[in-house]
């Protein structure tokens, strides 16, 4: 694997997240978030979209062909081919899959950045945002990766892909909501937080496991501007954010 990410990891572009050592989540929410406070007027419209059953849809022959264009060793090739023609699609969950699956959208990177010239581009995993100062030049980019997803990789936009004002409805992406000036944490995500805690001061749950699962949550509760929210996180479960190393990978 670290062969594989050696290799590859040149080739990546800076706005993709996922399976990339010093990247992840919360590196691809200050990017979006930066970006936003810093140009308004070019960032007031989102295209927001993800691929449909985007694992079980990847093409063995397509992903084997772009590994190819970088891995010349016979041996490795055929490790690599009798992983990839062993099941159908990429198999959700382990770290190899993870990293095929971010592969095969690469080259699609370049394209969307060099010659439909996107500026503001991020991606994570097979979850996509495009942001513009113009929502009819997000349809026609629109329109553009539905012909190359379908014609280049065979895959298929979900339904529910959505154009709109950023201020209007705010871009829910990698467990935030985003505005120009403030980025909240998703809904899901608070409540998810606060059962854990109902469960620990019930004492239904150690405060080492306590502790162990609000690690997941501390990257968001940091870089989010609910602080309210996490004022009462702070102080109903003794749990100090501010313990945080500010890692961000």
């Amino acid at each position: 694997m670290n062969v594989m990410e050696g290799i590859w990891r040149k080739i990546f572009i800076k706005n993709t997240y996922s399976s990339i050592r010093g990247r992840g989540i919360h590196k691809c929410a200050k990017d979006l978030y930066n970006d936003l406070q810093s140009n308004i007027e070019e960032t007031q419209y989102c295209l927001k979209l993800d691929v449909r059953k985007f694992y079980p849809s990847i093409d063995h022959d397509i992903l084997y062909k772009i590994i190819q264009k970088k891995i010349k060793d016979k041996w490795l090739l055929k490790l690599l081919k009798e992983i990839i023609y062993s099941a159908d699609g990429v198999p959700i969950g382990n770290y190899l899959s993870q990293f095929f699956a971010n592969l095969y959208l690469t080259y699609f990177d370049h394209w969307i950045k060099e010659n439909v010239r996107c500026k503001y581009y991020y991606r994570y995993a097979d979850d996509i945002v495009i942001l513009d100062s113009n929502k009819d030049h997000l349809r026609n980019i629109l329109i553009a990766i539905k012909f190359y997803f379908h014609n280049i990789l065979k895959l298929e936009i979900k339904s529910n892909y959505q154009v709109f004002p950023v201020e209007d409805r705010g871009i829910d992406f990698v467990g935030y909501i985003f505005r120009h000036r403030y980025r909240l944490l998703r809904k899901s995500i608070k409540i998810k937080i606060s059962k854990l805690i109902r469960r620990y001061m019930n004492k239904r749950i150690s405060k080492c496991a306590f502790e162990s699962r609000m690690t997941s949550y501390r990257g968001w509760l940091k870089f989010c501007d609910s602080k309210h929210f996490s004022y009462i996180v702070e102080h109903l479960s003794k749990y100090r954010l501010s313990t945080w190393n500010g890692d961000l990978t």
